[in-house]
């Protein structure tokens, strides 16, 4: 993303540190996979419109490229540690997104011919693991990968002038994979351009209205938080079925699929994330949208949430003067179906698409080191730009 509007020649070490600073990019639009603004017909123009379709910010399309050769040649990706010291199996970039050229590796022996090296903010930050040796090797570039929020990503400021490329949920990252995004159908039908992206569908009149009215899984409570807040006033005025560490037991294994399928007997569904930043919208938000719940969000502004959805598939509790009229919208909502229906027309217009950790990630590095060939400018001020 970023970085493929630059060119530098590749640089030892100590000129990457003298490297000038990124260019981030700011604006809105609705993120969805496509490609670029296009002309639409006569038809379609006012929805599009309405949308706010003429698009800045663009996930790396992965999935929606046929298999297809890259420029760039073969790169070798070394991830330094895995994630959080968990075991997962490295992904075949070409089977799955046709992405060819990618050889990916937990060998630590292959770091002096590694033509990228991805680390793992929370991991070299806590102190579980150190960075790679000093001097790197020529030209190869150090990709800062982090999926936490501002508020819980500690120690930045030790990272200023060390690495070439960002890959986080943040749109101005180099290298942008959100929680989740929409894929819009083309022309409003099942062909889906996406292959692993699932379809989603308009409630049926018959299904309109679901059994339960309003469900929130939680597993990290902290009465600091301003979630935990917000859910002491709303209950005042509405049941809240809690599910997880400090609620009802999710059923299944209460990950993925089982999450879904609980709130897929819900209305409504509070999709809170812990701290309130530019983009951090996480799964919670896309866990709701593939159930057909409407989420009821806490998090960044409503012209950030607009970036990803249409203003019409969410409520912000930030439209409401209180809590309690927040209430009585959700009541009125279940009592008059038609109105309910408006937050429900949009999602026959699109998939939906949630990055599997890490391996989406990982191809997404891939590629872009493959087409940043010889460019190591330094990421600099990464403190003063992520915590915007």
């Amino acid at each position: 993303m970023g970085a493929a509007g630059r060119s530098t020649a590749a640089a030892p070490r100590a000129d990457r540190r003298a490297g000038t600073s990124r260019q981030r990019r700011g604006g809105a639009g609705l993120v969805v996979l496509k490609g670029t603004c296009s002309y639409v017909s006569a038809v379609t123009v006012g929805f599009l419109l309405l949308l706010g379709v003429c698009l800045l910010y663009l996930p790396d399309p992965l999935a929606l490229r046929p298999p297809a050769a890259e420029d760039g040649g073969e790169v070798t990706l070394l991830i330094w540690r895995r994630p959080f010291g968990r075991h997962r199996a490295l992904p075949d970039c070409l089977e799955r997104f046709g992405i060819g050229g990618c050889t990916l590796t937990y060998e630590g022996s292959a770091y002096p011919r590694a033509d990228a090296v991805i680390v793992h903010h929370r991991d070299v930050a806590t102190g579980a693991d150190a960075l790679p040796p000093e001097p790197r090797p020529f030209a190869q570039k150090w990709i800062w990968m982090n999926y936490e929020s501002p508020t819980h990503t500690p120690r930045l400021w030790q990272f200023e002038d060390v690495f070439n490329l960002t890959l986080s949920y943040r749109a101005d990252s180099d290298i942008f994979l959100p929680y989740g995004y929409l894929v819009p159908r083309k022309g409003g039908t099942d062909v889906v351009q996406n292959r692993f992206a699932q379809p989603l569908r308009a409630a049926s009149r018959s299904r309109l209205v679901r059994p339960r009215l309003l469900a929130w899984v939680i597993s990290n409570w902290s009465e600091s938080h301003a979630r935990v807040s917000f859910y002491h006033q709303l209950r005042r005025y509405v049941q809240v079925d809690v599910f997880g560490r400090s609620g009802h037991p999710v059923p299944g294994d209460g990950v993925g699929g089982s999450v879904v399928r609980l709130v897929g007997r819900y209305q409504f569904y509070l999709a809170l994330e812990n701290s309130q930043h530019t983009d951090y919208i996480t799964e919670k938000l896309w866990n709701a949208v593939r159930a057909g719940a409407v989420p009821v969000v806490l998090g960044p502004s409503r012209q950030n949430y607009e970036r990803f959805l249409p203003p019409e598939a969410f409520i912000h509790v930030d439209d409401f003067a209180s809590v309690r009229g927040l209430a009585r919208y959700l009541l009125m909502l279940r009592r008059e179906p038609a109105r309910l229906r408006k937050h429900l027309d949009w999602r026959e217009a699109y998939s939906v698409y949630q990055p599997s950790f890490w391996s989406d990630h990982y191809c997404a590095a891939c590629r872009a080191v493959r087409r940043t060939r010889g460019r190591t400018d330094v990421v600099k001020d990464l403190t003063r730009w992520f915590h915007v």
